[in-house]
């Protein structure tokens, strides 16, 4: 297959955009990364949105960006949909079907006539009434009371992320925080409070995925996506008796996909830096083992000693991850790609990560149900 390279990248910023549709954004974030790639929206050969509520199909993206009679693909895929779609446009040009793709991710939530997510669920009882954090605060009872951990540890996680994101002029929230403000702030689903849980959010991104000879030509060649990943499971992995809860195993294979498609063996050596679906503090912490950061029951002491800080060995969410950059469900993953590919071309001012040449991207949705991981590297 062909060496694919990201030429260009665009997003809105996230937050409480009343005065955007869905449209608008979407309309944005495209010719943001059109202008950054240098190319036309007549260059694009085919297109995917990755949406999980706000679109319906691919003539959405169509209508906004006015193309007619080109394959325009909507992708749905829980909290993957946004890097499914870049994904997806990264195999239509390594496999020679298109020589220049487009990738959008949007929501729009802040206007949504209910809060959150919800929950479908094929089971009659089991599942009824219940919600995301909900979900995810099991994960977290069960690994803290395995592992000796107290919800300081998960606090630090927060603070991180709301320190990253205080210097990234696009994120939702852009403001520092304290230990002592995330623990006294009111639960949502314990050990969850407010700060614990990443906000609902209004955005867009959009990334331009070009074969090599394009990307040489326009002098882009600069970027490659050097492996990716996608793992499913069934809907409701509570259900399986095997199902811990001290991790999520979807992460874990998409992961082992994307590091031998990259041929990496030792991701914490190999890896710059890293953007991973933070949705609930918690939800970190696990990532860091289920990517192979850190040893199972021993993620929490990346956080604790610092080596996932900005300034770190390990920067995790430099961007201010999905706590503070915000979480509009179907950009977050384009938003990532837009984040590694930002960082890895120096473009991020005081929270660029030093000296970073290779960054992974990540997410989880469902809880445990999907899970997406892409890693980008230099040209050497």
């Amino acid at each position: 297959m062909k060496e694919v390279y990201v030429i260009g990248a665009g997003c809105t910023p996230f937050g409480d955009l009343h005065t955007r549709d869905a449209v608008a954004m979407a309309r944005e974030a495209s010719f943001q990364a059109l202008e950054d790639a240098g190319v036309d929206i007549s260059d694009i050969d085919i297109f995917y949105v990755g949406s999980v509520r706000s679109v319906t199909s691919g003539s959405f993206l169509g209508n906004a960006l006015g193309v007619r009679n080109k394959p325009v693909t909507r992708v749905e895929n829980f909290c993957a949909s946004g890097m499914d779609a870049v994904r997806q446009a990264a195999i239509a040009v390594m496999s020679g079907q298109a020589r220049i793709a487009l990738a959008v991710g949007v929501e729009k939530l802040r206007d949504a006539t209910r809060r959150g997510l919800g929950f479908r669920s094929f089971h009659p009882v089991f599942v009824f009434g219940a919600t995301p954090p909900g979900l995810f605060a099991l994960a977290a009872n069960r690994y803290m009371h395995t592992y000796g951990i107290g919800r300081e540890t998960l606090a630090k996680v927060a603070v991180k992320n709301h320190r990253n994101g205080a210097k990234n002029p696009l994120a939702h929230f852009r403001k520092e925080i304290t230990v002592e403000t995330v623990l006294k702030a009111p639960i949502v689903a314990y050990p969850f409070g407010v700060f614990d849980c990443s906000p609902v959010t209004d955005g867009a991104s959009a990334v331009v995925i070009a074969s090599r000879d394009v990307a040489e030509g326009l002098g882009k060649a600069q970027v490659f996506i050097r492996g990716f990943g996608l793992a499913v499971m069934h809907t409701e992995p509570m259900y399986d008796p095997s199902f811990k809860y001290t991790g999520f195993p979807v992460t874990t294979e998409a992961a082992g996909q994307a590091y031998k498609m990259a041929d990496i063996s030792r991701p914490l050596e190999e890896i710059s830096f890293a953007e991973v679906h933070d949705c609930f503090t918690m939800t970190e912490i696990l990532n860091y083992e289920d990517l192979g950061f850190a040893e199972k029951g021993e993620g929490w002491k990346l956080i604790e000693e610092g080596v996932t800080e900005l300034e770190g060995k390990f920067p995790v969410n430099p961007s201010g991850g999905l706590k503070s950059f915000g979480h509009p469900i179907g950009a977050t993953g384009a938003r990532m790609i837009f984040e590694v590919y930002s960082q890895l071309t120096g473009r991020c001012g005081e929270r660029q990560v030093k000296n970073a040449h290779t960054g992974l991207a990540h997410n989880i949705g469902g809880p445990g149900t999907v899970s997406t991981v892409m890693i980008l590297s230099l040209r050497s």
